[in-house]
């Protein structure tokens, strides 16, 4: 009986170990040359779309926190900064002022957090799934999702795809939009 609950004592151990190191890890990356990378590494097109995301902040931050975290993003990636890198600190710097003008305007920054509570309500939905698969299976429900890190992980990737629906549909319909006028201007 002891030793079930020092395996538990030894498994919430490494969960808040595991925790410091990924804010160890997180707080590593408050450079210049880190934060360039993170910002411009391959696929940053559609993961920057997540204002939060490029920021690095939790969604539920209130706006005055949220502008210090981007003064202080802005500053780290500031082209005028990073001479060195001058092109991707300038893409960098551009998702970031993208990222920080979603978040300051109300009916934007409403949108945004709409997003987030979709994934959340998805997320959950896929747990309650796979809960109930494994329950017709007989086997014991505990999924990895239960795990606070990884239920926030499983949300940040849904969050990331559902950014990058939008902005492929908001893609299409200016597509749409532009063929309608073009075919009008030849039509006339």
């Amino acid at each position: 009986m002891a030793s079930s609950s020092g395996a538990g004592g030894v498994q919430a151990f490494d969960s808040f170990y595991k925790e410091v190191k990924e804010i160890e890890k997180r707080d590593e990356n408050l450079t210049p040359a880190a934060q360039i990378e993170r910002l411009t590494k391959p696929g940053h097109t559609y993961r920057n779309l997540n204002p939060f995301e490029v920021l690095q902040i939790d969604p539920d931050m209130s706006l005055e926190d949220a502008k210090k975290k981007f003064r202080r993003m802005s500053i780290l990636v500031h082209p005028d900064k990073n001479q060195g890198d001058l092109e991707r600190a300038q893409v960098a710097f551009d998702a970031v002022k993208r990222a920080w003008n979603l978040l300051e305007t109300k009916e934007t920054r409403k949108a945004c957090l709409e997003v987030v509570e979709e994934a959340k309500g998805r997320t959950n939905i896929n747990m309650e799934e796979k809960r109930r698969k494994l329950r017709r299976e007989g086997k014991p429900q505990v999924i990895e999702e239960d795990n606070p890190v990884l239920y926030k992980k499983a949300v940040a990737i849904l969050t990331m795809k559902l950014f990058a629906d939008l902005e492929r549909k908001r893609q299409e319909n200016e597509n749409k939009i532009s063929e309608d006028a073009k075919k009008k201007r030849e039509k006339e």
